[in-house]
């Protein structure tokens, strides 16, 4: 029926001299093109899977990372191709704009697992350029629902440096925003229970990159805090 709705609709839209055209060889037309539509979106689908196990064969079936990896859902920014490493190299946790909340069960419990069961050696804080979450925040954008609520942190930041931002093009707010939203993360990430007891333990180290979609580098974003300010961090934050 659908079919035939088709071609009717097709014989109308044609006009009067459509009708030296016979029905059903306008009928058996649309069948052929809905087929070959049809056998192209098969062919996809098997080829991807014929796809699927050749990349199975040649990846590794456990993992062992030495990386967490703390960054931004937008597609553009996959760390492993980034890194270029491989599956079972880098555990991951991805959000809207790279978001570190201390009260983030999803986000800690990545931290649990990766830090006091995997022991990972490194965690990254990874923000990148032409964010939208950063771009919707500078802009005042009604972004709608959770995600205004989820950036508020975002927001925050930017009033805390709203008199550094004032003079800044719109260009310049984005990258020092991607960059203090790093710091930020990596501020809070320090303060977390279990990344404090492995910083002192066995030297897990905490970093801040941001990504450059242009050049496709990682830039380093100096995260450092003197001496005091540390040990002030861990004495308020540390268990015993």
């Amino acid at each position: 029926m659908f079919l035939q709705r088709a071609a009717s609709q097709c014989l109308r839209k044609a006009g009067p001299r459509a009708g030296l055209r016979p029905f059903a060889a306008l009928l058996s037309s649309t069948r052929r093109s809905f087929a070959a539509t049809s056998q192209t979106r098969h062919s996809a689908f098997e080829q991807a899977l014929e796809s699927n196990k050749r990349w199975a064969s040649e990846t590794a079936k456990s993992q062992s990372p030495a990386i967490l990896w703390i960054g931004c859902s937008d597609s553009r920014v996959p760390e492993t191709t980034v890194l270029g490493l491989k599956p079972g190299d880098v555990f991951t946790h991805r959000n809207i704009a790279n978001i570190v909340s201390p009260t983030d069960l999803s986000l800690l419990s990545v931290v649990e697992f990766s830090v006091a069961h995997l022991k990972v050696k490194h965690i990254v804080v990874c923000g990148h350029s032409k964010c939208g979450g950063v771009a919707g925040c500078l802009a005042n954008g009604k972004l709608g629902g959770s995600l205004d609520i989820w950036l508020q942190p975002l927001r925050a930041l930017r009033e805390k440096h709203g008199a550094e931002l004032k003079g800044m093009e719109v260009d310049g707010q984005k990258a020092f925003m991607s960059a203090a939203n790093v710091r930020q993360g990596v501020e809070v990430m320090k303060r977390i229970p279990t990344v404090i007891d492995a910083m002192k333990e066995r030297g897990l180290q905490v970093h801040g990159l941001v990504y450059d979609l242009a050049s496709g580098k990682l830039e380093d974003v100096d995260c450092d805090e003197k001496d005091d300010v540390a040990a002030l961090r861990e004495a308020a934050f540390e268990r015993k």
